[in-house]
């Protein structure tokens, strides 16, 4: 990658911070979000970290370090649950507020810090006033997915709620005490929890007190989820998960999954807590939606994210699945685009991202920044138990290096998109047991070819194979059509 370009995701192709909200703060946009690992095993082992890019240069991010350890809270003093999707607010008095949550554990903490870089300090968790529920900590209504406004009148508002019913339909776990002391001791204390949960079925809302912690009365449904859809306008597309809040142009509008899960939808109103009409879909991980679109152009899986205004610039934030798992996620963002009227079109995925224009086609580029990635077993449903889906065509990391694995008869490959000027080869660097031909094409159904080159490999280290392309001009999308038997990995791309 060329030092003034960027590409999707946004972040090192080692760093997996997934859930990302972002927000612009002293000039510099920070990403906040869980943190998920290349090899995990459960959703945001990690501590909190935190990267930022100037609001004039979205191309260079930088690392700020680690923002919240896991066993900062006493709920979690014995580090047995995992940090979840965070939001963080500047306050009324001029410190940032950090709100939490672990795993399914009904509490959301909150974190201070005197900058938005932290480190954030334990502050304490969200509670009812003493006059309402003896000031007990908030835990109706399943607390999960925080997200936090604080107003242009300086009064912050709190947004939070899990939702899985409809096409997500699942229910809290009732196990009995023998069944859990079977369970080993790191995932006693949240299935104890989850035994006596009960999972609520909207987005919830409430207003806080000045000091960041105390509501001001019981939480109340925002947007409509699960069984409560019907002749809402939100139907298809209820509430599921991923609260996120901001004001634009007046309006606010909540961003959240739905309960398909691999998309994030908007809507709008013009109170804070209620009065939220239905807006649509802004970005699904598989294009999903997109022009009508049924069938995913990427593996598809849970979603979150939120809107960021960059000058006069709207870009939404949202993350992708790797390692066929959702255990490894990777933050991504498209540039949007917010309507006099209010309204927001989906935009599609691409690799160029926040680049600000197409990528350059000449070059060496990581083959992970692929936005398409199909094949003859790609699933248009999201169910990881199903083994078919952990094996699909997928990018996987080893030795901190990314790449493609699982390429055979069908897979395509797509990048969006390119500056053509001078590009006459596209070479791959490959690995694996194949003989067949891979296609070059500029367009997904593979009838626009620029090129076709045979391939027939054996080797367990890389080779590059280069095959010579028909001269283009203008913005296009490149596509990688595999046909042959075996089974290859990718690595990089270079087009010269």
């Amino acid at each position: 990658m060329r030092k003034e370009q960027i590409y999707n995701p946004y972040l090192p192709l080692n760093e997996y911070v997934p859930d990302g909200e972002p927000h612009v703060f002293e000039g510099r946009i920070y990403i906040y979000g869980s943190h998920d690992a290349p090899d995990a095993e459960v959703y945001c082992p990690g501590h909190y970290v935190t990267w930022s890019a100037s609001v004039d240069n979205l191309k260079e991010w930088r690392y700020e370090g680690e923002i919240y350890r896991r066993d900062q809270d006493p709920s979690n003093a014995k580090d047995t649950m995992q940090l979840w999707a965070p939001d963080v607010t500047k306050g009324p008095d001029g410190r940032y507020y950090l709100y939490y949550c672990f795993s399914f554990y009904p509490e959301i903490g909150v974190a201070v810090s005197d900058s938005p870089a932290g480190p954030f300090a334990f502050y304490g968790h969200v509670k009812y006033p003493d006059r309402i529920n003896g000031g007990k900590t908030l835990q109706e209504f399943m607390p999960f997915d925080p997200a936090v406004l604080t107003d242009d009148n300086g009064r912050v508002y709190l947004y939070y709620g899990f939702a899985p019913a409809c096409e997500k339909e699942m229910k809290a776990p009732k196990l009995s005490e023998a069944e859990i002391e079977a369970l080993p001791e790191s995932q006693q204390e949240i299935m104890r929890v989850l035994s006596k949960t009960e999972f609520g079925e909207n987005g919830m809302a409430v207003e806080l007190e000045p000091d960041m912690i105390t509501m001001k009365a019981v939480p109340q449904p925002c947007i409509p989820g699960g069984h409560h859809t019907k002749g809402t306008g939100f139907e298809g597309h209820g509430f599921f998960e991923a609260s996120s809040i901001r004001k634009i142009r007046g309006r606010y509008y909540f961003v959240y999954s739905s309960h398909k899960s691999h998309e994030l939808c908007y809507a709008v109103s013009d109170h804070p807590m209620e009065g939220y009409r239905y807006g649509g879909i802004i970005v699904s991980n598989g294009d999903v939606g997109l022009g009508g679109r049924t069938k995913p152009v990427y593996t598809l899986g849970n979603n979150h994210g939120g809107i960021a205004q960059v000058g006069d610039d709207f870009y939404i934030f949202y993350h992708r699945q790797t390692a066929g798992s959702e255990y490894s996620r990777q933050g991504c963002a498209e540039k949007i685009e917010i309507s006099a009227d209010g309204s927001i079109a989906q935009v599609e995925i691409t690799s160029c991202g926040l680049n600000g224009g197409p990528l350059c086609a000449s070059g060496t580029y990581p083959a992970a920044i692929a936005c398409h990635m199909t094949g003859s077993t790609t699933m248009s449903r999201i169910d990881y138990n199903d083994p078919v889906m952990k094996q699909q065509t997928r990018i996987v990391e080893a030795q901190n290096q990314q790449y493609i694995t699982a390429i055979t008869e069908g897979t395509v490959i797509g990048y969006k998109y390119f500056d053509f000027k001078e590009a006459a080869e596209v070479g791959i660097e490959v690995r694996g047991e194949f003989k067949g031909e891979v296609i070059l094409s500029t367009d997904e159904g593979g009838q626009k070819k620029i090129g076709v080159k045979s391939i027939e490999i054996s080797a367990e280290g890389w080779k590059v194979i280069g095959a010579r392309a028909e001269r283009q001009t203008g913005v296009l999308p490149l596509y990688l059509h595999f046909h042959g038997d075996g089974l290859m990995d990718l690595k990089t791309i270079i087009l010269r």
